[in-house]
């Protein structure tokens, strides 16, 4: 029997509730609401978390059932000769009503060591950030072991944090090691490695939903920690109607298109499947015949196999992502 071809995948969210979470997903993007919804899981790999299509021929398949029908068909020949059956990315809105919890994440070795998994790179875009909201990144002098371990056990540790005030569309490269958290008020997209491994080092004594604190994990943050003074921050031009780049890591590159007209993007040099994270306004992909509508929130999978695509939009804002 003929497998379907592939076409342009949607697929259902996967929400999380947290005790940061809020309402904002609901509101700004139409994602079903639940209390204290803190995250949209758009395109998982994760196990026990494995995203579902939502749309075309393939609805209700899973995404480790396409990678096993589909394998380089669905993530080009380089990126499953790397990865495997293991999807690479995880794709997230996130929505903070109040401060997450200051945390870093373990690079590719350490957390092959201690938790068999791939470490966590990750890039934050802000969508809608209220007055004053600020996100933390690193410390606000020069930091070392000694003076961090100090300010941990005195409890004093927020005295060290560096914070800055966000706006929509900023953006943010975080770097294995990097402390950092995501401030109260602002809703924003999330890139990364899949993994789901976090190392907290201070949750703002507060019990956690299920009234109790959650764990910290200062001793393997410590041997994760980078005490160097970091730039996050990503600058980049404001073209129009052509890819701007945002971020070039080992693992995902980003593009954010600022769109006012239908263009055309042709794939087929990048061997990879890609990603698109609709950011503002609306647009419909359009390839082989087949179309599909992309509104703010909502997040399109092109398979490798597509090498031509149209993108027609009035306006839209849309991140474009994929494997380097």
């Amino acid at each position: 029997m003929n497998k379907p071809l592939l076409h342009p995948l949607k697929f259902e969210p996967i929400l999380k509730e947290k005790v940061w979470g809020g309402s904002k997903l609901a509101q700004l993007f139409g994602k079903l609401d639940k209390n204290k919804t803190g995250e949209s899981w758009e395109i998982s790999g994760v196990k026990g978390n494995v995203s579902v299509v939502s749309n075309g021929n393939l609805k209700g398949k899973s995404l480790l059932e396409l990678l096993q029908e589909y394998d380089a068909q669905l993530l080009g020949n380089r990126v499953y000769n790397t990865f495997g059956y293991n999807f690479p990315l995880l794709f997230k809105f996130i929505d903070a009503k109040e401060d997450l919890s200051v945390q870093l994440h373990p690079d590719d070795q350490l957390a092959k060591e201690h938790h068999d998994s791939f470490g966590k790179t990750e890039m934050w875009y802000v969508l809608d950030a209220e007055e004053d909201a600020r996100i933390i990144l690193g410390f606000n002098s020069p930091m070392n072991k000694v003076k961090y371990l100090e300010k941990v056990l005195e409890k004093k540790i927020t005295d060290i944090l560096h914070s800055e005030t966000v706006k929509t569309g900023d953006s943010f490269l975080i770097e294995p090691g990097t402390v950092h958290a995501i401030g109260a008020g602002v809703v924003l997209a999330e890139i990364q490695q899949t993994s789901d491994i976090t190392y907290r080092i201070y949750d703002w004594d507060r019990p956690g939903i299920n009234g109790e604190l959650r764990e910290l994990h200062l001793d393997l943050a410590l041997e994760a920690i980078n005490f160097e003074k970091l730039d996050a921050k990503i600058e980049c031009s404001q073209k129009e109607d052509v890819p701007v780049k945002l971020c070039a890591s080992l693992y995902f590159e980003t593009n954010r298109l600022f769109l006012n007209k239908k263009i055309r993007r042709n794939l087929s040099s990048l061997d990879s499947f890609i990603v698109y994270m609709c950011v503002e306004g609306e647009a419909i992909i359009e390839t082989n015949g087949f179309s599909e509508e992309m509104k703010k929130g909502e997040t399109l999978l092109i398979p490798a196999s597509i090498a031509d695509i149209a993108i027609n939009t009035a306006g839209a804002t849309i991140l474009e992502i994929y494997i380097p």
